[in-house]
């Protein structure tokens, strides 16, 4: 059974079964050379800490932290993940190739939950930090590579420790993550460690254009540190057989066209603007159909919703599908909608992309840079249920155009974002920190010299308004 928390995770689960689950294996690679001299090749020694990592999945992050480690590691780089415990998981193992350590959890009671956040934050940075140090009581490593703000604390800690260069990869801001605002402390608190996090790193990783910018300028970072690095898909992963996605529409279809979602029911996901547009499409498209895979804080504001407008026996709640069920349910669709209001990169589309299905996405964040209008899907504007109506509307229409543009989402999505290209190009990213990281350093121990740490002053209002970018 999933293990569930609190608002703001509502779909966290500790799953047992996922095709995520490692694959126990031997150690995978002769030693590299000492910590400083890579081998000739560029190989490193990588320490990656993440908050969660399989079998602990929450959202997107531990798959991606995940596939680009196994990944890495196929490309014979030495790879240690430091996570989160998980009850039955080992506290460390080689799975995948990947040297895998988790931190368990320290006896005093702080609920993984939105009220407690900050404090359960900080009791895990300590486990988490004492757990990597024992990690390199029995290796060396060149690089630290931190995923989001929440093992902040423990990636600076090492990083001063062991003295070698932090790189950190930025998922998203919280700032964006609520259209500018910082509502309440603690969001000012978590936009702080971001831009703590930053700051003591000597690359910053940004998964699309779009958040290359938010990032450089939320944060306050030099573009010249950020690089753009994409999220992967293993293509292969999302391809079904034609048996398992008939079997998927003949349980979530009915005599028409089926529209498919997948992912968190949280407002920014956008799905009250699917769920409104659907009377419309519905005098347009008899039979038709909903699956929503996901689950969150919102699902029941939204099966109220469906109510009131007379829709809720078009829409099938589904709730959350794992990676073994969903590829054939996308597959299975004649149009995935990803309305988000806010979407750093998102990867929901690239998976519906590799599974066949053709895209109707809100022109938001990464999602522009992904679904070119007419070539690889449709898009319309966030917060807009008649232009996504429309654009949902195109795709049922015309069956052809719906399979030229899943046919060229598809060839985008193996040509691009393959997780070998994703590890080849992070790789240049650590070789570059190993590079800068004397000159980093030396300047920003002069800057602390001249004008202390300081604090860092949170101003009000809107943060993307106050720096000129798009706000819902």
């Amino acid at each position: 059974m999933p293990l569930r928390v609190g608002d703001q995770f509502a779909n966290a689960l500790v799953t047992q079964d996922g095709l995520c689950r490692p694959v126990p294996t031997s150690r995978p690679h002769p030693p590299l050379p000492a910590a400083g001299d890579a081998a000739a090749d560029g190989r490193r020694r990588i320490l990656m800490l993440s908050w969660e990592y399989p079998p602990v999945l929450v959202g997107g992050l531990g798959r991606h932290v995940h596939a680009l480690s196994v990944a890495l590691a196929n490309a014979g780089h030495e790879v240690t993940v430091v996570t989160r415990h998980a009850p039955g998981a080992p506290l460390e193992e080689y799975a995948d190739g990947v040297r895998i350590i988790r931190a368990a959890e320290d006896p005093p009671l702080f609920p993984l939950a939105t009220p407690s956040l900050l404090a359960w934050t900080m009791a895990f940075n300590h486990t988490l930090t004492r757990a990597a140090l024992r990690a390199t009581q029995t290796a060396e490593y060149d690089v630290i590579h931190a995923h989001d703000w929440l093992v902040t604390h423990t990636a600076v800690t090492l990083k001063e420790h062991l003295d070698i260069p932090l790189v950190a990869t930025i998922h998203a801001t919280e700032a964006g993550r609520h259209q500018g605002w910082l509502p309440d402390e603690m969001n000012k608190s978590i936009h702080s460690i971001e831009h703590w996090l930053g700051h003591e790193s000597c690359r910053v990783i940004a998964c699309s254009g779009y958040m290359r910018w938010e990032v450089s300028h939320l944060l306050e970072l030099p573009a010249s540190r950020v690089d753009v690095i994409a999220n992967g898909v293993n293509d292969r992963v999302w391809r079904s057989s034609t048996r398992a996605v008939a079997a998927a529409r003949e349980r979530y279809a009915a005599d028409g066209p089926l529209i498919g979602f997948a992912g968190r029911l949280v407002y920014e996901k956008g799905v009250q603007h699917l769920i409104a547009a659907l009377p419309w499409l519905r005098q347009r498209h008899p039979g038709l159909r909903v699956i929503v895979a996901g689950d969150g804080p919102y699902r029941g504001e939204l099966q109220a919703q469906a109510a009131r407008l007379g829709v809720a026996d078009l829409i099938d709640f589904a709730g959350f599908m794992t990676e073994s069920q969903l590829p054939a349910v996308l597959g299975a669709t004649d149009a995935t909608v990803v309305p988000s209001l806010y979407e750093p990169f998102g990867m929901v589309a690239l998976e519906a992309a590799a599974a066949g299905a053709p895209l109707a996405v809100s022109a938001t964040g990464g999602l522009a840079e992904i679904v070119e209008p007419g070539v690889t899907g449709t898009t319309f504007r966030p917060q807009d249920p008649h232009g996504l109506a429309q654009a949902v509307h195109t795709l049922l229409s015309d069956e052809l155009f719906a399979r030229r543009v899943a046919r060229s989402a598809r060839q985008l999505v193996t040509r691009r974002y393959g997780w070998a290209t994703i590890a080849a190009q992070t790789a240049a990213t650590y070789a570059a920190a190993v590079r800068e990281a004397p000159g980093f350093n030396t300047r920003r121990a002069a800057a602390q010299l001249a004008g202390g740490a300081g604090k860092l002053v949170v101003p009000d209002g809107n943060l993307l308004a106050a720096v000129g970018g798009a706000v819902s």
